[in-house]
């Protein structure tokens, strides 16, 4: 069986923590801020993190086991 090709769009938007799981910046961070309201901005600065199958998966696109 042919070897399973990593997906760059994955490998630049998440990276990988030490317990395994994986790190990302929350979307709709570009433009047309002014509509939204100052929390909700702030909850956009936290990133996300993934576990269990989610990250199982995303590790296998980024070409790690």
């Amino acid at each position: 069986m042919p070897k399973m090709k990593s997906k760059g769009a994955v490998k630049k938007r998440f990276r990988r923590t030490k317990s395994g799981k994986l790190k990302s910046n929350r979307p709709s961070r570009g433009h047309m801020h002014a509509i939204r309201s100052a929390g909700a901005k702030r909850a956009k600065r936290r990133s996300i993190i993934t576990g269990g199958t989610w990250a199982k998966l995303l590790l296998r696109m980024m070409g790690g086991h």
